[in-house]
């Protein structure tokens, strides 16, 4: 049985690891520390530690003004707060000041509760519109972490790296999909499973479905490529345009609203470097539903975020290519 772990948990986990060895490193929340799991940062270093409460447009600005004096603010809530209430703090507060030749301030929003997994908080808090809002803000980075290996890496380089970065973590716990030895780098995706007859790119919790789906496509003989997107922007153009000439097809799934988010910077890529047949999995362009937590996946189903549904999507773009 795969091995399911908690995201919140490790990022709570690995703050505490870059904050013993880098005092810069401060944690700012918005009320929900203990959902997030940053709470224990502040027991242990509670000088380093800021709940300005329910108020996440102040969240934001006390973060850049904590950049803008040397500190590495690492900013969370849920998705549907940041950014959902703050672009305007976002854009014009963070990503907008550059300054000694550094684009935007060195602030991390590294939020949870992202997509239609968040379940029972139903269409009001299940952000579907995060990836299209900030990967259009300049000197913003986006990430979207698969598993738990993806988030303690991740934290790690972001935590080293200049710039403002936005990275989305599941509410649900995750099967791993890395291991430990595996190596990230920003602006780079990784080959979970080499293929030739199509390509099936995912990010965040549809990962897992990909691979599910590349396993039964195989046994009906197709081969399929499948590729760990974790960073959105800058995404990796190579990787995508490769693919595109390689296996002739891609399928893109996300949790996610199916316009302007990841599997559109995706067709962003094959259309100006190597046009192919594509298709898009990811929520048509509606709200969500409340959803008990063992009611998610019928939810992700309703919406056509499913293994199946990729591997129709990889069927029928062969049909049209052969």
């Amino acid at each position: 049985m795969t091995e399911m772990t908690d995201m919140r948990t490790v990022y709570g986990e690995t703050l505490i690891k870059i904050g013993e060895e880098n005092p810069n490193v401060v944690v700012v929340g918005a009320d929900t520390t203990d959902s997030l799991k940053t709470r224990p940062f502040g027991k242990k270093f509670p000088n380093r530690f800021f709940n300005v409460g329910i108020a996440e447009a102040n969240l934001v600005s006390i973060a850049a003004g904590l950049a803008n004096e040397g500190k590495i603010p690492f900013a969370s809530t849920y998705a549907i707060f940041l950014p959902g209430r703050c672009v305007d703090q976002i854009r014009n507060a963070i990503a907008y000041p550059s300054r000694n030749g550094k684009k935007g301030l060195n602030v991390k929003m590294v939020v949870s509760h992202g997509g239609l997994s968040v379940g029972a908080d139903g269409g009001s808090h299940q952000q579907i519109e995060d990836i299209a809002i900030m990967r259009v803000i300049p000197n913003v980075n986006v990430l979207i972490p698969a598993d738990t290996v993806t988030v303690s890496k991740l934290i790690w380089i972001i935590s080293q790296i200049h710039g403002p970065f936005y990275m989305r973590m599941a509410r649900s716990k995750t099967s791993l999909i890395h291991s430990e030895s595996q190596e990230f780098e920003i602006g780079k995706g990784i080959v979970l499973r080499d293929g030739s007859d199509c390509t099936i790119a995912a990010c965040g919790i549809t990962v897992q479905m990909a691979l599910d789906a590349a396993d039964s496509l195989k046994q009906e003989g197709i081969s399929c490529r499948v590729l760990d997107m974790f960073s959105i922007k800058p995404i990796d153009s190579l990787l995508i345009e490769k693919a595109a000439r390689e296996t002739g097809g891609i399928v893109t799934c996300e949790e996610h609203n199916v316009l302007a988010g990841f599997g559109s910077a995706v067709s962003e890529v094959v259309t100006e470097t190597y046009p192919i047949q594509m298709r898009r999995i990811g929520v048509q362009d509606k709200f969500g539903e409340s959803a008990r937590d063992s009611e998610v996946p019928l939810l992700l189903q309703k919406h056509g975020i499913t293994s199946i549904n990729i591997a129709n999507s990889v069927k029928d773009i062969r049909s049209k290519t052969r």
